[in-house]
């Protein structure tokens, strides 16, 4: 008789510990997901619904003018995009950027991490002040340098004049060739710090071994960064090279900051955005939103793949 309380409660006490488990079981099953639900929650609100809006929108001849007269017409907006004369002249524009600032940032970070990769004692203090332009915002790193190609009394007119390369001033902010240089040497000089500090760490990781057995066998400095430096920089700069892409394909602030609307300069990000808040046609706007989103994607699926890369020192 005494034994049945017993026997009760160690019975109670083993379900209660099964129960528990299975409860402790669950709860750590769903937690990842509980705390992720904050970040998807944002994500769908800031993210992927407005992307899902701008695609409708793209499909309909929608303008703020003509409020009520909104109506689907598929992928016009698409064709007329292709088809016009100012989106070809945009693209023109913006590949011609996306040439230059890719060459331009890849050889200056590159020069610049072999720069950085020497030790000294000034070494933090040269790598602090190379990354002051990245972290510039992009619309003063435009200004200032509007006040350097200035046509007047520009810092680089006054040095041209001075060297005798040119008699009068030279107005680069009107030509269209030597605006969309400037405005690629504006871009390079922010975006070309980060493409150097990738660099560096590429250069960071070659195990100075190698350089040791290369002198051994009698290779020289140019020798040695042709066979070993370079080659196992490539991946690194391939990241530089694709971050280099993004930027000149986004390119706004300095083409605004440099020779505001005007046609003389205008890529595609400033096409799309008088298109959409200038003549206010939202339908068309959005069509072109999603071709540079397209293009940007391309560019971003060669950044991810080249993240992927594996450097092999053997």
């Amino acid at each position: 008789m005494l034994r049945q309380p017993f026997l009760l409660y160690n019975t109670y006490v083993e379900n209660t510990s099964s129960e528990e488990g299975a409860v402790k079981k669950l709860y750590n099953k769903i937690l990842p997901y509980m705390l992720l639900l904050p970040m998807l929650i944002l994500m769908i609100a800031l993210v992927y619904y407005p992307i899902a809006v701008t695609f409708s929108y793209s499909l309909k001849k929608m303008k703020l003018t003509r409020p009520n007269d909104v109506e689907f017409i598929g992928l016009k907006n698409y064709i007329e995009i292709l088809k016009s004369e100012d989106f070809l002249y945009s693209l023109q524009n913006t590949l011609f950027l996306l040439i230059f600032v890719v060459i331009l940032t890849t050889v200056f970070g590159f020069a610049l991490a072999l720069i950085l990769n020497r030790e000294h004692k000034l070494s933090g203090l040269f790598l602090a002040i190379a990354i002051l332009p990245w972290a510039m915002p992009p619309i003063v790193n435009g200004i200032i340098w509007k006040f350097i190609f200035f046509p007047g009394y520009g810092f680089i007119n006054k040095l041209f004049i001075a060297l005798g390369l040119t008699e009068k001033p030279i107005d680069w902010l009107s030509d269209r060739s030597l605006l969309l240089m400037v405005v690629s040497v504006v871009t390079a000089w922010r975006s070309a710090p980060f493409c150097g500090i990738v660099c560096l760490a590429g250069l960071k990781t070659i195990p100075k071994e190698l350089y040791e057995a290369a002198a051994i066998d009698g290779s020289g400095t140019f020798s040695s960064f042709r066979h070993i430096t370079l080659p196992l920089s490539l991946p690194f700069i391939g990241i530089g090279m694709t971050s280099a892409s993004v930027t000149a394909v986004n390119i706004f602030d300095e083409i605004v900051s440099l020779s505001g609307f005007s046609d003389t300069g205008k890529n595609l990000l400033i096409q799309n955005y008088l298109t959409t808040f200038s003549f206010l046609d939202f339908g068309r706007g959005s069509a072109l939103t999603y071709i540079i989103m397209i293009l940007t994607s391309g560019i971003g699926v060669l950044y991810l793949r080249s993240l992927n890369k594996e450097v092999s020192y053997q």
